[in-house]
């Protein structure tokens, strides 16, 4: 650990360094065991910081490969085998990160798993770990102690070891041959962020893993100097991908803030981001900027507080980009240095590892307005106006990554035509652990249909949406994100607080049905507010739709933070969440 005395017995902590003078590799490894042996020769690494953004533990990549060289031995000393999987709970911390790749060295799978979160509770959560751990199957099941009466329920009730992580790692750690991974070898299972009674386990290899991370060095011209910030969770495909594993494999030291800490304090990340002035690169979904801009709006001194004219990869991902909310970023932070050109949008999913396409550094945030009869496939009414919704640019194809847009038929579609996302690449997952059907329904000839829809533009692809969320009303198309963009105009509401989906009503009709987090306890203002949304909604969409009012913190969102529309429609149906029974 980087830690000195200051002469009167304290002692300082000192980040890992930005620059070390090592000759810097981009994932041009064989394995993920070869990045970290590499990352180690220097002196970069990883740094904790707590919920004030003061440094709480520098962990150089030197000290985590002796680590989780002791950990794979630990692990091999209590029977584990190549191929077996091992769950963490993964928490931001030293011990996560050394068990991971610990596991790696092994030869075993190590298993990311959430969380506990705000929502829920603890029988929740339970549950939820049990469903993944009986999906994996794994030989132990790690977390924290602060956890542990969950992590023991989950562990025991799947007959799972389970293991607290600050006591496996008391003990010895014999010398004990490591087994030789190769390439095509399993490197990790990860769970998509929208598994939860249905989890998917995607199955990775070292090779696909290391070509993505190549990938991102060279979509974001990674070079000496660039130095990361982190909020984001490590079971989430970004979050470990992209801020845990990338770091390693282009040895770049990171800044970490806890999830937690940062949904605590959000202005935490650009106060990092401002004291470190080597901070270049962080990542966010949409949300992300979106709660640092309201937060900071009712201040007056922010160009005094942050200081983020040397931030130049902004990026942006995991959920679909709102250019709204990120010129609302801009207007509240040029002040402090911030340049739009900085925002480098991209677009990927844990089943190509991560990034399917990258923007080119600089081009920041690009939009085209598209017709609504156009994202909806049919023609528009003659009696009603147009309406268009903007379309983020998402960027050109990540290095060896192939995007085609086709049709239903799987016919590709020329540029302009909206139809299914695919790709192909050597990034691909192998398939989905255990789960041949699944696998063969999104893989076909060495391509993955991700299940979204959008449309190419001169090599540049446009994400409209999730196929799957599509409400068909009369055989007509209609995206959410167009019924929820029309509340979200109403005053009071902001993106989170709506998710629009479609029933079936008792006389055997479709029609979309709308959920709102309602703050007041006034039965006539509640009255007042499902009028004025059906009237927007309408007046906007043409469509009658149903509202339905709803505690705040009732919707749920995926462990990357969306909203999980699909799980609201479930739950609504099953009576889980219960609306505001006051409705004239």
């Amino acid at each position: 650990m980087a830690a000195f005395s200051d002469g009167a017995g304290a002692t300082t902590l000192h980040p890992t360094p930005t620059d070390d003078g090592t000759t810097r590799r981009y994932a041009d490894f064989a394995t993920v065991g070869d990045a970290l042996d590499y990352a180690a020769r220097g002196a970069r690494g990883l740094n904790f910081h707590d919920h004030r953004g003061t440094l709480a533990r520098p962990y150089p990549y030197a000290e985590l490969r002796a680590d989780a060289l002791a950990s794979a031995h630990r692990l091999i000393a209590a029977g584990v085998k190549p191929g077996d999987r091992i769950a963490l709970v993964a928490e931001t911390s030293a011990e996560f990160a050394q068990l991971f790749f610990g596991a790696i060295y092994a030869g075993a799978w190590p298993v990311p798993l959430p969380l506990p979160t705000s929502f829920g509770g603890k029988d929740a959560y339970v549950d939820q770990i049990i469903v993944q751990l009986r999906s994996c199957d794994p030989s132990m099941l790690f977390y924290p102690a602060i956890i542990s009466a969950m992590g023991d329920a989950a562990a025991a009730a799947q007959g799972v070891k389970g293991l607290i992580w600050e006591d496996f790692l008391q003990l010895d750690a014999p010398e004990i041959a490591l087994p030789a991974a190769k390439g095509d070898d399993i490197a990790y299972l990860q769970y998509s962020s929208g598994s939860t009674r249905f989890p998917h386990g995607v199955a990775v290899t070292h090779h696909a893993l290391l070509n993505n991370l190549a990938a991102h060095s060279h979509g974001m011209h990674i070079a000496d100097g660039d130095r990361c910030v982190s909020w984001l969770p490590w079971y989430h495909d970004m979050g470990l991908v992209g801020c845990l594993l990338s770091p390693v494999a282009n040895q770049v030291s990171v800044d970490y803030l806890k999830t937690e800490d940062f949904a605590r304090r959000p202005l935490a990340w650009l106060d990092l981001i401002s004291r470190n002035k080597e901070n270049t690169l962080s990542y966010s979904p949409t949300f992300g900027y979106e709660i640092c801009a309201r937060r900071v709006s009712s201040q007056t001194h922010a160009a005094e507080r942050f200081d983020l004219s040397r931030w130049r990869v902004a990026g942006n991902g995991a959920d679909m980009i709102r250019p709204d909310v990120m010129q609302r970023f801009v207007d509240v932070f040029a002040q402090s240095g911030f340049n739009a050109s900085a925002f480098l949008p991209s677009y990927g999913l844990a089943e190509a590892t991560l990034a399917v396409s990258i923007m080119p550094p600089g081009e920041g945030i690009v939009v085209e307005l598209v017709e609504e009869s156009e994202l909806s496939g049919g023609a528009n009414a003659e009696h009603r106006p147009q309406r268009y919704r903007a379309i983020v640019n998402c960027g050109k194809a990540a290095r060896d990554m192939a995007i085609e847009v086709r049709a239903e038929d799987g016919t590709p579609l020329p540029d302009g035509q909206i139809g299914k996302i695919w790709c192909a690449g050597p990034s691909l997952m192998v398939g989905y652990y255990k789960d041949d059907a699944a696998t063969r329904a999104c893989m076909a000839d060495g391509w993955l249909d991700t299940g979204d829809m959008g449309y190419l533009s001169d090599g540049y692809i446009y994400v409209v949406g999730r196929a799957k969320d599509m409400i068909i009303i009369n055989g007509k198309n209609h995206w959410p994100q167009d019924i929820e963009w029309a509340v979200e105009q109403l005053p009071g509401f902001k993106p989170g607080d709506i998710a629009a989906f479609a029933i079936t009503t008792d006389n055997g009709e479709e029609s979309p049905a709308v959920l709102v987090h309602c703050r007041t306890s006034d039965v006539g203002e509640r009255q007042r507010l499902r009028a004025e949304i059906k009237e927007r909604v309408r007046s906007i969409t043409g469509m009658q739709c149903i509202v339905e009012l709803v505690p705040p913190r009732t919707l749920p969102r995926t462990s990357s933070g969306k909203l999980s529309r699909s799980k609201a429609r479930s739950l609504y149906l099953s009576g889980e969440i219960k609306p505001f029974a006051d409705a004239a």
